[in-house]
């Protein structure tokens, strides 16, 4: 199931590219808009890859003005998502990513795919957080959980911070190693959209044995810890 319909994601795209319009000059909104013309019609990626790359030489990496009304617009379509705090350039990128054809699921997948194929720090991050407006979702988890994998701190909080996508589609050992990636590499879990809701028993005797772990060397528990596994023991 969808995070999001495609009512829904197309409402979600002319918010954002009503915020692009305000924070975009003339010049490169129309650039961007003749680039994702091309990108729609062609049947390759050269156009979606070129364009993908060159979006921080346009759209700067400043963050940008946002609306009160916008960002309630935005949290009404899809609960937990938030573009608070945005770059330019990574807002653009994302609007860019909403806006790739998905009616022939092979094509699709593969563009965007190639897209995490060669993307470097930024882009990736970009990518990631992209996750909730894909369709196809459930083609994405082996890409979630490589994310989880990664040892960039930046790339981690595209997929673990205010973002639907884990809480909804990882499996349980999934979704685990991401909550202890999270508490390892001493992320702010008050983030983590679904973290109470997705709590279970495995992850609870984890966190305990961490916990322990963590007294035993003399060294601070976050309080988070304690608040999820007495969810499960109170």
């Amino acid at each position: 199931m969808l995070l999001i319909d495609t009512i829904g994601l197309k409402k979600l795209s002319d918010v954002f590219f009503l915020i692009l319009r305000r924070n975009l000059s003339p010049a490169v909104l129309e650039w961007l808009l003749s680039k994702t013309d091309l990108i729609i019609k062609e049947e390759k990626s050269i156009q979606l890859h070129l364009c993908f790359a060159h979006l921080p030489r346009f759209a700067t990496k400043q963050t940008f003005e946002v609306l009160d009304q916008e960002i309630k617009q935005i949290e009404a379509q899809l609960a937990g998502f938030t573009i608070y705090d945005w770059t330019l350039d990574k807002f653009a990128r994302v609007w860019l990513l909403m806006q790739i054809p998905s009616a022939h699921k092979e094509t699709y997948l593969k563009k965007i795919n190639s897209l995490f194929a060669t993307a470097e720090m930024n882009e990736q991050i970009a990518l990631y957080t992209a996750l909730p407006f894909y369709s196809y979702p459930e083609e994405w988890l082996n890409r979630c959980e490589e994310g989880i994998r990664s040892n960039i701190g930046t790339v981690l909080e595209a997929i673990m911070y205010h973002n639907p996508y884990p809480a909804r589609f990882l499996s349980d050992p999934s979704w685990n190693q991401l909550v202890l990636k999270a508490f390892f590499t001493e992320k702010n879990v008050n983030q983590i959209v679904g973290l109470k809701e997705r709590m279970n028993e495995k992850l609870s005797a984890t966190l305990q044995d961490y916990i322990q772990e963590r007294l035993a060397a003399s060294r601070t528990v976050a309080p988070e810890i304690y608040q999820l596994t007495e969810q499960m023991n109170p």
